[in-house]
């Protein structure tokens, strides 16, 4: 692919990149230590009038969100001021959502539970308000066993009150080990581009795994790091290279090319349904997107809890590989497998003290111009 012209290289810095790869890869040892639709019974029909989208009626709704439980029930949750009661529906894709029977009802700031019938790859639930635009959403993990950090990307609101599309954007950890019935689920999910974010010998030591027919495009964030070695010798030094790679993710020359690629790749849209991944699916992926969300308006808060949401879906096995290790060695390791709020912090103090703002840093360095960045919003915003 054509490299970009990135505007603000003079800044761009190498220093610690062999320590911060062997960091960003540790997901992979991680993971190497614990070792046609779906039918729901469903009648589908085409949404009623009053269930259509409608610039002049915005999305009410300031949260929500849908829980698959542990038992196989959904929890969905919402909050929005000014409403009457909200209906909840739900179908075996997004674009089926079977209005014909209602799955529960409930006030303007509510939480349900509920069992459906039949299974489905994603279960999808259309919250329809008293007033204004209703939001289609699903639960944002697809319980992938084999890469437990696969997760959808949307579903975030923004400051405006649009909404992040789910279903078009992913991310993720290692995919080297997704077995033939998660490629197949992938497939019938529409997934067909993949960006690699990992380094050569990542990927040659654990090439991905990709669904039938879909694009595998390697986009190295760090460009010619060595993945071989690795140095430290406290949990404050681990602490400080993990902030440190935030800001090699912000600066370095091939961060922003691999960037640039992936943002621009969305907002050209062929490139839909698309996921971007790493090792553990937390920092060149949660770089990937932070980027992605503030570019779409979504507050950072937000994004900062989408970042570290990475530590519950990781974390099974993060504690698997911290118990394989001696006591000293667990201390030092525990913050290159974790995420914190200080690491990501370190991405966007660079990005201000480097561009003066975030608007500034997409331009000047991921060179996403407005056209770009408009398509990008188009493609990924409802409401």
């Amino acid at each position: 692919m054509t490299t970009p012209h990135l505007r603000n290289h003079r800044s761009a810095r190498p220093v610690g990149r062999i320590v911060l790869a062997s960091a960003l890869a540790l997901g992979a040892v991680a993971s190497a230590a614990t070792g046609a639709e779906a039918a729901t019974g469903a009648h589908h029909t085409q949404s009623p009038a009053w269930a259509r989208p409608g610039a002049a009626h915005p999305i009410p709704f300031t949260a929500a969100t849908v829980t698959r439980n542990s038992d196989g029930s959904y929890t969905i949750s919402w909050a929005a001021t000014g409403l009457d009661h909200v209906t909840v529906y739900t179908g075996s894709t997004q674009q089926h959502i079977d209005y014909r029977h209602t799955v529960a009802h409930g006030k303007g700031t509510d939480s349900v539970t509920v069992t459906v019938a039949g299974s489905a790859d994603r279960q999808w639930f259309r919250l329809v308000p008293s007033r204004g635009e209703g939001l289609t959403l699903a639960d944002r993990s697809l319980h992938l066993a084999s890469a437990p950090n696969f997760r959808d990307a949307g579903g975030y609101r923004t400051a405006d009150g649009s909404w992040v599309k789910m279903g078009v954007v992913y991310r993720s950890g290692d995919m080297s080990k997704l077995t033939q019935a998660d490629l197949a689920e992938l497939q019938r999910l529409g997934i067909h581009t993949v960006y690699d974010l990992r380094t050569d010998s990542e990927v040659a030591a654990a090439p991905d795994q990709v669904p039938a027919g879909a694009k595998d495009i390697r986009e190295n964030v760090l460009g010619a790091a060595n993945t071989g070695s690795f140095s430290s010798t406290s949990a404050a030094e681990s602490v400080q290279i993990m902030q440190q790679a935030e800001v090699t993710m912000v600066d370095s020359a091939s961060a922003q090319t691999a960037y640039h690629a992936v943002l621009s790749g969305i907002a050209d849209g062929r490139d839909l349904n698309v996921v971007y991944h790493c090792s553990a699916g937390k920092d060149r992926t949660g770089w990937a997107s932070a980027a992605l969300l503030t570019a779409l308006g979504v507050p950072t808060q937000t994004v900062m809890a989408d970042y570290l949401a990475s530590n519950d879906y990781n974390a099974a096995s993060n504690a698997a590989t911290l118990a394989a290790l001696p006591a000293a060695y667990a201390a030092i390791y525990k913050p290159l497998l974790a995420v914190d709020p200080t690491y990501l912090n370190s991405g966007f103090t660079e990005v201000q003290q480097q561009y003066g703002s975030f608007g500034s840093y997409l331009k000047q360095g991921l060179d996403l111009d407005t056209r770009t960045l408009a398509e990008l919003r188009s493609r990924l915003l409802v409401g």
